[in-house]
């Protein structure tokens, strides 16, 4: 699912669809179709609508990561589950008796071939990914029986009112019966159309609970926290550059750092910690950079700049003697050209 407009990520989403903003320097999407590609799965669709174009430029029909991708274009949004239903024929031409379905635009390691597994071990029509959380509150949870059958649904739940504290992923294994509790498609939502209509027709559906990453990036907070988790290898993703671990002194700059040119940053860099180096970066005089930290392809950072725990997108510019701290900085158009 890559249709949506990432409207909680702006203004990093003005001019590129949410799919493509970077985790370790490539594409959030890039990294779910690496994902797939690790769990055996060769043959993906996506629906497309806002900036298609930048998708469709960036992986083709997916043969260079050894996989076969097919598009949806969508002129207006179909919701979560009318998108799954326009390529409906696509999903069940094949021989095989379930599908996947997972955005893709959300950052994860989840291990779907155990959710393949499971789901090929219950007797469902669905089977949901969910995630153990601490705070319901910020979640669409999962209610279900001893069996993992699912019984309902919470969305957001005060603390006190949580009956479950499984967390919806919105990772889906489904059998091709799904289509037939479809009500009035195409425009029509998982949550609050599809598995409501499961329920009422007394369909059974089991959750697959994982340990695995997920991190639905939807907002600035929390694509800034993706990017770190990725470096320091809360989730299992590839990343795209060259890694440097730097011992320089954190209370102290200027006593010490990089001794020799490393990924595009002089001698003299002082580097405290894990910092992702892009193709092209230019640093200049004086530059201390305390990690994890993220410099985009094509980025520059000025004389005597001081970064941490931030990440620089491709182009970004840094000022000379300037401090960035917990931050995000691009140029507009960077990302559109990346």
């Amino acid at each position: 699912m890559a249709a949506g407009l990432g409207t909680r990520l702006r203004p990093l989403t003005y001019e590129v669809p949410k799919p493509m903003v970077p985790i370790g320097n490539r594409p959030v999407m890039e990294q779910i179709l690496l994902l797939l590609c690790r769990h055996g799965f060769d043959r993906v669709i996506a629906n497309l609508h806002w900036f298609p174009e930048t998708i469709q430029g960036r992986f083709g029909d997916g043969s260079g990561l050894d996989l076969e991708l097919s598009y949806s274009q969508e002129e207006q949004l179909l919701d979560t589950a009318g998108g799954v239903w326009n390529v409906r024929e696509w999903l069940t031409d094949g021989d095989g008796d379930s599908f996947v379905v997972m955005a893709g635009d959300a950052l994860t390691d989840v291990d779907l071939t155990a959710l393949a597994a499971a789901h090929s071990a219950n007797d469902g029509v669905a089977t949901l990914t969910v995630k153990r959380v601490p705070n319901v509150s910020e979640f669409g949870v999962v209610v279900t029986g001893a069996d993992g059958r699912v019984q309902g649904f919470q969305e957001k739940p005060d603390a006190a009112e949580a009956l479950s504290d499984l967390a919806n992923c919105m990772i889906y294994a489904f059998r091709r019966e799904i289509f037939d509790y479809f009500p009035d498609p195409p425009y029509v939502d998982w949550a609050n159309d599809i598995f409501p209509a499961l329920l009422e027709h007394d369909v059974p559906f089991y959750v697959h609970e994982t340990g695995g990453y997920w991190n639905d990036v939807g907002s600035v907070p929390e694509y800034l926290r993706g990017n770190i988790d990725a470096l320091n290898g809360t989730v299992e993703v590839e990343l795209n550059g060259e890694l440097v671990e730097g011992e320089a002194d954190p209370a102290t700059p200027g006593e010490g750092g990089l001794s020799t040119p490393t990924g595009g940053l002089p001698a003299g860099t002082e580097v405290n910690g894990r910092v992702l180096v892009g193709d092209g970066v230019e640093a200049g005089a004086r530059v201390r950079i305390d990690g994890p930290a993220v410099l985009g392809p094509g980025c520059r950072i000025g004389d005597g700049a001081m970064i941490k725990e931030s990440v620089l997108l491709p182009g970004a510019e840094v000022p000379a003697d300037s401090l960035l701290v917990g931050s995000i900085a691009g140029r507009r158009g960077g990302l559109a050209t990346a």
